[in-house]
């Protein structure tokens, strides 16, 4: 009890709190345990089974969330869509585990890998635990890492060197479908128009709109960096 007091005493979540640390940490042994849990126990058919279900809870989660607003809270067009992108994958992940297309996982892992562990690290949050807020955001983001990272494990799904480009095209149709909400709505989502108001890594990469240039410059690195490992496991099979 002296615990839970504690939590939700502190209503915003700060970088390195144990509203930030806690689920983290939670959804490291949960991914390793159901991971170990599927390799070991599972076949194909009950594997894809468990993923899917979990898919479904991410999303289902994003969706409950955005009509409890819708209902009872004051909703936003502007700002309150399930648009951004961490939001947008999980309101699709369940096509993804459903169907296992790799063209699908071309795309998603370096979206997810990339934007979602940003969002992990740097948490945007209005509202702490206990808030339904606060329980959506680490559902949605570290629901969507374990998924991928069970495509990656589990079903030995790896990236090839061209799924870097074709990923990057797809993050670019993206943000020209976002640019073209954002003047339809006057909004700001994949924050085009606006940095976050919480700390995040696009406060060191200047103002408006030359933090927008410099993360398009740093994706395809950034994407490298992520298709690194992949490479290095690749060469050490062959050699």
């Amino acid at each position: 009890m002296v615990f839970l007091k504690f939590l939700i005493a502190f209503k915003s979540v700060t970088i390195g709190s144990l509203q930030h640390v806690l689920p983290i940490l939670f959804a490291i042994g949960f991914t390793i345990l159901l991971i170990k849990h599927s390799i070991q126990n599972l076949n194909d058919k009950k594997r894809q089974k468990t993923i899917h279900v979990l898919a479904w809870f991410v999303s289902l989660t994003v969706i409950s969330f955005h009509l409890y607003r819708i209902g009872f809270d004051s909703y936003n067009f502007k700002t309150d869509l399930p648009m951004y992108l961490c939001s947008l994958m999980a309101l699709l992940i369940p096509v993804f585990t459903y169907y296992r297309k790799y063209w699908m996982f071309e795309i998603l892992v370096f979206w997810v890998i990339g934007g979602t562990l940003q969002g992990t690290l740097t948490p945007d949050i209005t509202t702490g635990f206990p808030s339904f807020d606060y329980f959506r955001y680490w559902i949605v983001h570290l629901g969507l890492l374990t998924i991928i990272f069970y495509f990656i494990f589990v079903f030995k799904m790896k990236p090839k060197l061209i799924s870097v480009l074709r990923s990057f095209l797809a993050l670019q149709v993206y943000v020209l479908l976002m640019m073209v909400l954002n003047y339809l709505l006057d909004a700001n989502y994949f924050y085009l128009n606006e940095k976050p108001k919480s700390a995040s890594l696009l406060d060191y990469f200047g103002e408006w709109p030359y933090y927008i240039l410099v993360g398009q410059l740093i994706v395809l690195p950034l994407f490298l960096i992520i298709y690194l490992p992949f490479y290095l496991s690749n060469n050490r099979k062959t050699t």
